[in-house]
Protein backbone atom coordinates (compact mmCIF):
# COMPACT_ATOMS: atom_id res chain seq x y z
CA UNK A 1 0.00 0.00 0.00
CA UNK A 2 1.12 3.32 0.35
CA UNK A 3 2.46 5.63 3.22
CA UNK A 4 0.32 7.49 5.44
CA UNK A 5 -1.00 10.76 4.24
CA UNK A 6 -0.70 12.25 7.33
CA UNK A 7 2.90 13.13 7.07
CA UNK A 8 2.09 14.71 3.40
CA UNK A 9 3.19 18.50 3.48
CA UNK A 10 0.52 21.46 4.13
CA UNK A 11 0.91 22.64 0.62
CA UNK A 12 0.08 19.12 -1.01
CA UNK A 13 -3.05 19.14 -0.63
CA UNK A 14 -3.95 18.13 -4.33
CA UNK A 15 -1.30 15.38 -3.79
CA UNK A 16 -3.79 13.89 -0.61
CA UNK A 17 -6.41 13.84 -3.30
CA UNK A 18 -4.75 12.31 -5.42
CA UNK A 19 -3.16 9.70 -3.04
CA UNK A 20 -6.91 8.92 -1.75
CA UNK A 21 -8.40 9.17 -5.16
CA UNK A 22 -6.07 7.94 -7.64
CA UNK A 23 -5.76 4.18 -9.10
CA UNK A 24 -8.47 3.39 -12.42
CA UNK A 25 -11.29 2.49 -10.65
CA UNK A 26 -11.77 4.36 -7.37
CA UNK A 27 -13.88 7.29 -9.28
CA UNK A 28 -16.34 4.65 -11.00
CA UNK A 29 -16.70 2.69 -7.70
CA UNK A 30 -17.81 5.95 -6.11
CA UNK A 31 -19.96 7.12 -8.61
CA UNK A 32 -21.94 3.87 -8.23
CA UNK A 33 -22.11 4.33 -4.88
CA UNK A 34 -23.40 7.34 -5.08
CA UNK A 35 -26.18 6.69 -7.85
CA UNK A 36 -27.11 3.36 -6.40
CA UNK A 37 -26.34 3.26 -2.98
CA UNK A 38 -25.42 -0.06 -1.45
CA UNK A 39 -24.44 -2.24 -3.93
CA UNK A 40 -22.58 -6.36 -3.35
CA UNK A 41 -19.30 -6.85 -4.34
CA UNK A 42 -20.79 -8.88 -7.96
CA UNK A 43 -22.73 -6.00 -8.67
CA UNK A 44 -20.06 -3.67 -8.54
CA UNK A 45 -17.99 -6.13 -10.90
CA UNK A 46 -20.79 -6.29 -13.34
CA UNK A 47 -20.93 -2.80 -13.60
CA UNK A 48 -17.35 -2.79 -14.39
CA UNK A 49 -16.70 -5.25 -16.42
CA UNK A 50 -13.21 -4.43 -17.47
CA UNK A 51 -11.68 -4.36 -13.49
CA UNK A 52 -10.42 -7.75 -12.71
CA UNK A 53 -11.65 -9.40 -9.50
CA UNK A 54 -8.17 -8.59 -8.09
CA UNK A 55 -8.27 -4.82 -8.74
CA UNK A 56 -11.45 -4.14 -8.07
CA UNK A 57 -11.02 -6.07 -4.54
CA UNK A 58 -7.69 -3.77 -4.14
CA UNK A 59 -9.28 -0.60 -4.52
CA UNK A 60 -12.37 -1.46 -2.51
CA UNK A 61 -10.16 -2.28 0.53
CA UNK A 62 -7.87 0.74 0.16
CA UNK A 63 -11.04 3.13 -0.18
CA UNK A 64 -12.48 1.38 3.39
CA UNK A 65 -8.92 1.99 4.61
CA UNK A 66 -9.17 5.74 3.13
CA UNK A 67 -12.71 5.68 4.87
CA UNK A 68 -14.59 6.21 1.59
CA UNK A 69 -16.73 3.19 1.68
CA UNK A 70 -17.93 1.18 4.70
CA UNK A 71 -17.59 -2.83 3.97
CA UNK A 72 -20.90 -4.86 5.49
CA UNK A 73 -20.43 -8.90 6.23
CA UNK A 74 -22.97 -10.55 6.66
CA UNK A 75 -22.90 -14.35 8.03
CA UNK A 76 -24.71 -15.97 5.76
CA UNK A 77 -23.61 -19.09 3.02
CA UNK A 78 -22.48 -17.85 0.77
CA UNK A 79 -21.36 -14.88 1.97
CA UNK A 80 -22.72 -11.79 1.22
CA UNK A 81 -20.98 -8.70 1.76
CA UNK A 82 -21.81 -4.72 0.80
CA UNK A 83 -20.49 -1.85 0.19
CA UNK A 84 -21.61 2.04 0.73
CA UNK A 85 -20.22 5.22 1.44
CA UNK A 86 -19.77 7.07 4.40
CA UNK A 87 -20.17 10.25 4.67
CA UNK A 88 -16.53 10.98 3.55
CA UNK A 89 -17.50 9.42 0.69
CA UNK A 90 -20.79 11.16 0.39
CA UNK A 91 -19.08 14.33 0.56
CA UNK A 92 -17.08 13.66 -2.46
CA UNK A 93 -20.49 13.79 -4.67
CA UNK A 94 -20.00 17.59 -6.02
CA UNK A 95 -16.55 16.57 -6.69
CA UNK A 96 -17.77 13.48 -8.85
CA UNK A 97 -20.23 15.57 -10.60
CA UNK A 98 -17.47 17.93 -11.95
CA UNK A 99 -14.95 15.36 -12.84
CA UNK A 100 -17.65 13.61 -14.82
CA UNK A 101 -18.51 16.78 -16.52
CA UNK A 102 -14.95 17.52 -17.39
CA UNK A 103 -14.78 13.56 -18.55
CA UNK A 104 -17.64 14.46 -20.70
CA UNK A 105 -16.57 17.63 -22.73
CA UNK A 106 -12.96 15.94 -22.70
CA UNK A 107 -13.97 13.01 -24.62
CA UNK A 108 -16.98 15.52 -26.87
CA UNK A 109 -13.94 17.77 -27.43
CA UNK A 110 -10.52 15.47 -27.71
CA UNK A 111 -11.73 11.93 -27.95
CA UNK A 112 -10.52 8.86 -25.98
CA UNK A 113 -7.70 10.02 -23.96
CA UNK A 114 -3.92 8.82 -25.40
CA UNK A 115 -2.99 5.45 -23.42
CA UNK A 116 0.66 4.34 -22.78
CA UNK A 117 -0.59 0.79 -24.31
CA UNK A 118 0.04 2.60 -27.59
CA UNK A 119 -3.70 3.59 -28.60
CA UNK A 120 -2.85 6.23 -30.26
CA UNK A 121 0.33 5.50 -32.04
CA UNK A 122 3.47 6.26 -30.74
CA UNK A 123 4.24 7.74 -26.78
CA UNK A 124 3.36 11.13 -25.36
CA UNK A 125 6.86 11.38 -24.96
CA UNK A 126 8.08 11.50 -28.23
CA UNK A 127 5.86 14.48 -28.59
CA UNK A 128 3.91 12.39 -31.54
CA UNK A 129 0.24 11.03 -31.36
CA UNK A 130 -2.06 9.42 -33.76
CA UNK A 131 -4.52 11.54 -32.37
CA UNK A 132 -5.62 14.26 -34.74
CA UNK A 133 -5.46 16.99 -32.03
CA UNK A 134 -2.48 16.51 -30.47
CA UNK A 135 -0.14 19.20 -30.37
CA UNK A 136 2.59 16.81 -31.32
CA UNK A 137 1.10 16.05 -34.40
CA UNK A 138 2.56 17.24 -37.23
CA UNK A 139 -0.15 17.16 -39.27
CA UNK A 140 -1.93 19.42 -37.15
CA UNK A 141 0.48 21.94 -35.61
CA UNK A 142 -0.94 23.93 -32.80
CA UNK A 143 -4.15 22.27 -32.74
CA UNK A 144 -5.86 21.66 -29.86
CA UNK A 145 -4.18 24.46 -27.98
CA UNK A 146 -6.11 27.44 -26.22
CA UNK A 147 -4.59 30.74 -25.52
CA UNK A 148 -0.79 31.17 -24.43
CA UNK A 149 -0.05 27.81 -25.62
CA UNK A 150 -1.91 26.00 -23.07
CA UNK A 151 -4.72 23.24 -23.54
CA UNK A 152 -8.17 24.61 -23.94
CA UNK A 153 -10.47 24.28 -20.99
CA UNK A 154 -14.49 24.33 -21.16
CA UNK A 155 -14.74 27.82 -20.63
CA UNK A 156 -12.74 28.41 -23.98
Amino acid sequence: MRGDVRNTQEYCAVEIAMEVLGGRWKLAVLNLLLEHGTLRFGELRRALPSVTQRMLTRQLREMEADDLVVRTVYGEVPPKVEYSLTATGTSLRDVAAQLDRWGRWYRDTHGSPARDSGDFGESRESGESGNPGSPGNPANPGKGRGPGGRPPGPGD
